[in-house]
């Protein structure tokens, strides 16, 4: 697999967001914007499982973006509860379809991000109506998110039932009245420590199945 990749600034609504791209050496299948865990706590894109999403978007042959929200790294701005993190991703997406129109007009949107992240897409899938969705751990029950959209056509949500930050309760809690399949790896916990290979075949497989 051969990528390219990008360091650069996207103007976001409280400045300039810290962003790198990555691009597949073929003809992409869509585009990925990635989304870290809590600014607060450590969370950066730097992160393992956020490298992890972003090598197996690449392999999967999707533009990649992985970005810092405001107040992190290099990017502009302070921490705003998840409001403002979700206005940072939709600004990077608008961006980055705005970047790449000219040449492949209408590619398909997949929303990716880990723990807050991952709730963060969430909230930013009702504006965006992403055809894709991978949460890995997402925080539902205190960012209070919302069910996932209709326009979404394929969601793969992965779950560790060792996590004690993100509770697998929690997360099954939120998903029970659409029946939203949760997928849940034994032993893992919140960090997937020793556990990224199998994230990243888990979205493989995902992808080979269902996003052809």
């Amino acid at each position: 697999m051969s990528t390219t990749h990008q360091k650069f600034f996207i103007s976001g609504p409280a400045g300039k967001l810290e962003a790198v791209l990555g691009e597949p050496s073929s003809n992409p299948k869509g585009i990925g914007i990635i989304a870290h865990p809590h600014p607060l706590h450590g969370g950066t894109m730097e992160n393992k499982v956020v490298h992890t999403l972003f090598t197996t978007l690449l392999e999967l042959d999707f533009i990649t973006v992985k970005f810092n929200f405001r107040g992190v790294g290099q990017s502009d701005g302070i921490f705003a509860n998840g409001i403002g993190e979700t206005e940072d991703v939709v600004a990077v997406t608008q961006a980055i379809r705005k970047q790449f129109s000219n040449h492949f007009a209408d590619l398909p949107l997949l929303l990716a991000g880990f723990s807050f992240g991952g709730a963060v897409q969430i909230f930013a899938a009702t504006e965006l109506a992403p055809e894709f969705l991978i949460l890995i751990a997402p925080s539902v029950a205190r960012l209070h998110a919302p069910a996932i959209p209709d326009t979404t056509q394929c969601a793969l949500i992965i779950q560790g039932d060792k996590d004690d930050i993100v509770l697998t309760e929690e997360v099954l809690t939120w998903a029970a009245p659409a029946s939203q399949p949760i997928v849940v790896v034994p032993g893992a916990e919140h960090f997937f420590h020793g556990k990224l290979t199998i994230l990243r075949k888990l979205i493989l497989k995902y992808f080979s199945e269902t996003a052809k």
